[in-house]
């Protein structure tokens, strides 16, 4: 009796896997990241925030502001790393900034609302990226938040 023995050939399984690899593993990424270089470069690059010309944050995630002269990121059961906050928060927190630095509530509010993100059409609140609108106080404001400008 003669065994009847299949040979199994790996090396198609092989090569495929291994340009499998190259194609989704390398080639794609570097093209998609090559593409979003040249026409999306802020976006591409982490929407890093500059002062003065030197990075300070990035938009995309929240920043720690615990000094009472700054506006805080919501504190509440989410992740944490949501940049922004809703118009009503950011109001709700003008008491305490003023308080803390002397600057006019008027004025606060005012840099709230130039600075306010809207929703599209009717979908969501608006909101506000605190990063952003801590820059502007520094920026509006050099001789209260002087030792935090570059």
């Amino acid at each position: 009796m003669t065994e009847n023995k299949e040979k199994w050939n790996f090396k198609p399984i092989v090569r495929l896997a291994v340009v499998s690899l190259l194609i989704c593993g390398l080639f794609f990424p570097f093209l998609v990241t090559g593409i979003a270089q040249v026409f999306f470069p802020y976006q591409a690059n982490g929407e890093i925030v500059q002062l003065n010309g030197k990075p300070i944050g990035s938009s995309l995630i929240a920043q720690t502001f615990t000094l009472p002269i700054f506006f805080h990121p919501r504190n509440d059961s989410a992740s944490g790393v949501d940049p922004h906050i809703t118009l009503q928060d950011a109001y709700s927190q003008i008491p305490n900034v003023s308080n803390a630095t002397g600057i006019s509530a008027n004025s606060l509010t005012n840099i709230i609302n130039q600075n306010q993100e809207g929703t599209l059409w009717i979908f969501g609140s608006p909101y506000v990226n605190v990063l952003r609108i801590n820059v502007e106080l520094i920026k509006q404001y050099p001789s209260i938040y002087s030792e935090f400008a570059p």
